[in-house]
């Protein structure tokens, strides 16, 4: 299906708005069309005519029926603008749902290779000129055409010979609007890119501001950003030329040659006896000819917008049709946190296993901790156990269920994360913890933040959990920040709890704090924990020590420690560096 066909089904949605937005639109057409005609009759009937004296009566009736036609005009192209802005903006606004949920149904893979700022530039940038092609091009070619085609009909009715000159304008500007579309496209194509790109560079330039002036490389990040822009501006340029081309070159000759036409059938009438035009007619085809003109210059004009839109409309099914991940059919109702991994291996690219052969027996109730040096697949184990990816080979049973045939939404109900590196929500340290969810109640949210040491977050806030949280909790500290996410997980009271370096960014205190919190809390729940402190997993009922994607070793603290592997040395080296 083409992306004409498919922007149209969109607008079908609205389709009681657009029909009544073209019938004012026709109406605006019709009384705009009907004002030379009466000015020809005052020109004709009355003031040609008139022997000395005028009689103004008439003349003033009729210019009372001119104002009510201007009038109407006036009314029907407000409505017809208002009925299309409507009609286009909640065509945008579906869509623009549409895409926000195809973004949330598409798998982590699609994100590892398209920048943040490229995605948002889909939702927001290119969506935005799909709006300007429903709420301004739209109306404006429509009402172009329809008052190319009835000016044409009416110069037909005035004088034949003038029609076919005006008609032959019709297959020049088809003819040309081809032409343009062929030579722009991949001019527009790659200003979207540009553009994209420079959104993505953006995002990531604030994210990482502190980095950038830390390490003086502001020259280097407005050099590259420079570049950028250099390349959109060539490109764009291009589409200026061919818009100068347009505008005024060649709509400026055509109307020349077609006044041209007028000139000599004038002429040859007037010469040829047949009867010379009147004053009046002469109005009214010159009025015609420049009317005719009018909507051209807006169709050329407009059409590095239109070819805009179309190239933005095809980014934007470009990420529509991307294959979604696949919602199954069960779902888990009740989770007891009994996990197995199966001989599991995984590989992000083909052929390229960051985890071999792999099998992991964590009972209900038990913790699991998962060391290893960086690169060794702690994080993809935790990415496979809350489905962020599947298996490559293998698989992974919840509860004696392979986690592949239920839906993720219904597993990840029972299972809670904290971060290293927690990401905190605008709002409220209560809407951080609660996630906005009606089944999380403020005293729910309360005790789980007391559990884990909430006191600290709390002191020195006057609002207490009310306290205001700014986009990524950049006011807060970083232990406050994970005490925060820590709580928002417990509130949801996980079957299976998963702590992903979650005491890496917090002083020996804080970690004290979540230590005894997690003693109560772990209780008859399945904890897997990643840890570079290896004093935080003493406790811990297994520990695997992985090493570039395989298990090396197994056991508990005291085992390990006696085994003197791997696990033996780096407690070691961690407690003399304490």
């Amino acid at each position: 299906m083409s992306i004409t066909q498919r922007l149209f089904q969109e607008a079908l949605r609205y389709r009681r708005l657009f029909i009544i937005g073209f019938i004012f639109l026709f109406g605006a057409v019709i009384a705009e069309l009907i004002g030379p005609v009466i000015a020809m009759k005052i020109i004709d009937d009355h003031v040609r005519i008139a022997d000395g004296a005028i009689d103004i009566a008439p003349i003033l009736q009729l210019l009372a029926v001119y104002a009510v036609v201007a009038l109407f005009n006036a009314v029907f192209s407000y409505y017809q603008t208002l009925y299309f802005q409507n009609a286009g903006s909640n065509v945008i606004m579906h869509l623009r749902n549409k895409l926000f949920n195809q973004m949330q149904q598409l798998p982590i893979r699609y994100f590892d290779t398209l920048p943040a700022g490229k995605v948002v530039a889909r939702i927001t940038n290119d969506t935005q000129t799909i709006l300007e092609l429903f709420t301004v091009l739209l109306p404006t070619y429509l009402s172009g055409f329809v008052n190319i085609i009835a000016i044409i009909i009416a110069i037909f009715f005035f004088n034949w010979k003038v029609g076919i000159a005006a008609f032959l304008v019709v297959p020049m500007l088809i003819a040309w609007l081809a032409l343009y579309r062929r030579l722009s496209e991949q001019y527009n194509r790659v200003t979207r890119e540009k553009n994209s790109d420079m959104n993505a560079m953006l995002n990531e330039s604030i994210n990482g501001m502190t980095i950038i002036q830390a390490f003086n490389q502001e020259a280097k990040i407005q050099q590259e950003f420079n570049a950028l822009n250099e390349d959109y501006l060539r490109n764009y340029s291009r589409i200026i030329q061919l818009d100068s081309l347009t505008s005024h070159n060649l709509m400026g000759t055509i109307r020349s040659l077609i006044f041209a036409v007028m000139i000599y059938v004038f002429g040859s009438t007037f010469l040829s006896g047949e009867g010379a035009l009147t004053a009046g007619m002469m109005y009214v085809l010159v009025e015609y000819l420049t009317r005719l003109f009018n909507p051209m210059y807006n169709l050329v004009n407009n059409l590095s917008v239109l070819e805009q839109a179309r190239v933005s409309a095809d980014r934007v099914y470009e990420m529509m049709d991307e294959p979604a991940e696949i919602t199954e059919k069960s779902e888990v109702s009740q989770l007891d946190g009994d996990v197995v991994f199966e001989d599991v291996s995984f590989a992000y690219k083909d052929h390229e296993y960051v985890l071999k052969n792999i099998d992991i027996h964590a009972r209900r109730g038990e913790t699991v901790a998962l060391v290893g040096h960086t690169g060794s697949g702690k994080s993809s184990i935790m990415n496979l156990l809350f489905r962020f990816y599947d298996p490559t080979k293998g698989r992974i049973l919840m509860d004696g269920v392979d986690s592949r045939t239920v839906t993720k939404a219904s597993l990840r109900r029972h299972m809670g994360i904290v971060l290293q590196d927690p990401y905190l929500y605008s709002g409220t340290i209560l809407s951080n913890i609660t996630l906005d969810d009606d089944k999380i109640s403020r005293e729910r949210a309360i005790a789980a933040l007391d559990a884990v040491g909430g006191d600290r977050v709390l002191d020195g806030l006057e609002l207490g959990i009310d306290s205001p949280v700014i986009e990524k909790g950049n006011t807060l500290s970083s232990g406050q920040r994970q005490l925060i996410s820590f709580a928002r997980a417990l509130a949801f009271d996980p079957a299976i709890l998963i702590l992903d370096e979650a005491t890496a960014s917090i002083d020996s205190e804080t970690e004290s704090i979540i230590q005894q919190a997690m003693d109560v809390l772990k209780e008859g729940r399945t904890t897997f924990i990643i840890a570079h402190r290896l004093s935080t997993i003493k406790n811990a009922d297994q520990i695997i020590v992985l090493d570039k994607g395989q298990i090396v070793e197994r056991g508990n603290h005291r085992d390990l420690i006696t085994l003197g592997g791997q696990y033996a040395k780096m407690y070691q080296l961690q407690s003399a560096q304490n």
